[in-house]
């Protein structure tokens, strides 16, 4: 009879290990089901005052990505920042800001979702006064140097005023694109007066 159950031993043995091992799989499944939408994306890893900067070939900073907090996604490899705030540079142009309250990455970084009282700022530079742009949701494509939304925008310069539902701005070349509904004030310059227009 003992040597009945010592034949069963190793039979045993395996039954306990692939229990164990299908115990295992059951525990490491989350991360699993999310991608087959069971359970919710959740985040891998969290950074809090992040920053990444993304370069041009000559070591010249291209432009800066920081948020308060990020929070990155292993399923679609994509990030979620809280406060975000991005920093287009260019070599012969002032830098281009761009601040939100959340902002979504895809991935590689190639795609920026801005959401929630956007401001982009652009500085005064070479005689043009500081240009702000606010609306409420912004699509940024770094490498393309394009933003675009289809939302109200509202655009200041100087005493001058735009508004805008549907906008595309192009960085590279500094053309914007207005799409629909455009009104605005523009302020005119003080005229200067003509040398015999001068009193003496």
């Amino acid at each position: 009879m003992r040597d009945r159950w010592l034949a069963y031993i190793p039979a045993l043995l395996l039954a306990g290990l692939a229990l164990l091992t299908y115990w295992l799989d059951q525990r490491v499944q989350p991360l699993g089901a999310a991608r087959d939408g069971g359970l919710p994306n959740r985040p891998d890893f969290i950074v809090e005052n992040f920053q990444a900067m993304r370069m041009h070939p000559d070591g010249t900073p291209r432009y800066l990505v920081a948020a308060k907090k990020m929070l990155h996604y292993p399923d679609d490899n994509s990030a979620l920042l809280e406060y975000p705030e991005l920093t287009h540079f260019e070599p012969d142009n002032a830098p281009v800001s761009i601040r939100a309250n959340e902002g979504r990455l895809s991935p590689n970084g190639e795609d920026a979702i801005f959401s929630g009282d956007v401001l982009v700022r652009r500085v005064a530079y070479d005689g043009s006064e500081e240009l702000t742009l606010s609306t409420s949701w912004l699509h940024v494509i770094p490498e393309q140097n394009l933003a675009k939304t289809d939302r109200e925008v509202i655009m200041t310069s100087g005493n001058s005023t735009l508004k805008s539902v549907g906008l595309e701005f192009n960085n590279a070349t500094r053309t914007l694109k207005l799409l629909s509904k455009v009104n605005g004030t523009f302020a005119t310059p003080p005229k200067t007066e003509l040398p015999w227009q001068q009193r003496r």
